[in-house]
């Protein structure tokens, strides 16, 4: 289980999730680097059950402190509503939520490592994964003096049952068994799930890989409107109630998965090159998503929506590849922003099994005008002045027909 010539370390601070992983990298981690180990935690929304205990179990595991970081508004105010500013969707579907996460946590934990004094990092990704890159490039961007220990890339364990047998013979206490059937992250956007016959594409996921949304078959048969009320850019209240944005989440998210709002199952493309299958429950965040896509469209001309379109796809990419600390991030982010200042206004989304549907739309910065868009007479829009329009508009294409002739 030992590793060749490791660097001398003192202090490392490990992103600690109390998973069989975590577990076993605590007593690894002194074991090989003969060094004080120090868990850290972070609290972006994944329920209480996960947290529960956590403290207790690494100092047993050989911890000698447990930091548990309350990050929930600061994950919703400061980077999902950002990103939802953006309107980054990856390949199409995924709504980002693993991926929206990993930035605040490695911000905090940078930050508990500077505290403690810490000269090294580490973590419990595979080698296989996006995580890894997303966390070690928050890391360079914010603490390239410190070194990054990645076990799963050093060590040759290479199951469960070599981690079982592992923390069996340190004595470290552990509730997990060798059979795991899935891999899941949860946070207050969403819930992934990899791994058991989801690694068959050609397989249909069983009911018990569903665990936030009630199955659309089951969902009432009853349709529900929600209405989301925005105020430059940010959502300020759900049904006409003010709520903090962790808290207006919390509330779209329970309205939500009651109708079987928000599940895709996807196979996308991997950083590290190879495709992946999984499912995600997006319930609060896919109705957030419509909502403020609608009232975009009511309120930005063709050009500024073409350009955050743009925006979009290559934010989709940037937040993903783990950039998010990067001048490309910021830049992307600050058009963004500047396009939100106009997102002001109500919309009226109808759930109905597991379909989320935008019905209304309202804003006083609105470009709509009943005026001109009607296809009844009207004393603003002069229909002759088309054809000149059109003759110009289409004059290249003129030329090109005449030449080739």
């Amino acid at each position: 289980m030992a590793i060749a010539k490791p660097k001398k370390v003192n202090k490392v601070v490990l992103a600690y999730s109390g998973g069989l992983d975590t577990s076993a990298i605590i007593p690894w981690l002194k074991d090989n680097y003969d060094c004080e180990v120090i868990a850290f935690a972070a609290d972006v929304g994944q329920g209480d059950e996960e947290l529960e205990g956590l403290h207790d179990k690494a100092i047993r595991s050989g911890a000698s402190e447990c930091y548990i970081a309350d990050l929930k508004e600061e994950f919703v105010s400061e980077y999902i509503f950002p990103t939802v500013q953006t309107g980054a969707v990856y390949e199409g579907e995924y709504l980002l939520g693993t991926s929206m996460a990993r930035p605040v946590i490695a911000k905090a934990h940078v930050e508990v490592a500077k505290k403690v004094g810490a000269d090294a990092l580490s973590h419990g990704c595979t080698g296989k994964g996006n995580d890894q890159v997303r966390f070690e490039g928050a890391f360079a961007a914010l603490a390239p003096e410190l070194q990054v220990i990645a076990p799963w890339r050093e060590w040759d364990m290479s199951s469960r049952e070599d981690l079982l047998a592992y923390l069996a013979e340190k004595n470290v206490p552990t509730s997990a068994s060798a059979t795991k059937i899935y891999s899941r992250d949860a946070n207050a956007w969403h819930i992934s799930h990899e791994g058991g016959e989801l690694e068959d594409p050609w397989c249909e996921p069983s009911k018990q890989v569903w665990t936030m949304t009630v199955d659309p078959e089951d969902a009432p048969n009853k349709s529900e409107s929600v209405t989301l009320s925005f105020e430059q850019g940010i959502l300020t209240a759900v049904n006409g109630e003010s709520f903090s944005p962790y808290q207006a989440l919390v509330k779209l998210n329970t309205i939500a998965a009651a109708h079987g709002v928000g599940r895709v199952d996807i196979v996308e493309n991997r950083l590290v090159g190879m495709k992946s299958r999984g499912c995600y429950e997006t319930p609060g965040g896919t109705v957030l998503m419509k909502a403020y896509k609608a009232l975009e469209t009511l309120v930005l001309d063709k050009a500024s929506l073409k350009f955050r379109e743009q925006v979009a796809l290559e934010f989709s990419h940037v937040l993903y590849d783990g950039r998010w600390f990067t001048p490309l991030a910021e830049s992307l982010l600050a058009a963004s922003k500047t396009f939100a200042q106009q997102i002001t206004g109500d919309i009226v989304v109808k759930l109905y099994k597991g379909n989320a549907t935008v019905i209304q739309r309202r804003s006083p910065n609105s470009l709509y005008s009943e005026d001109y868009a009607t296809f009844g007479a009207d004393d603003v829009y002069d229909q002759k002045h088309a054809e000149g329009f059109i003759r110009l508009y289409s004059l290249s294409s003129r030329i090109r027909a005449f030449t080739n002739k």
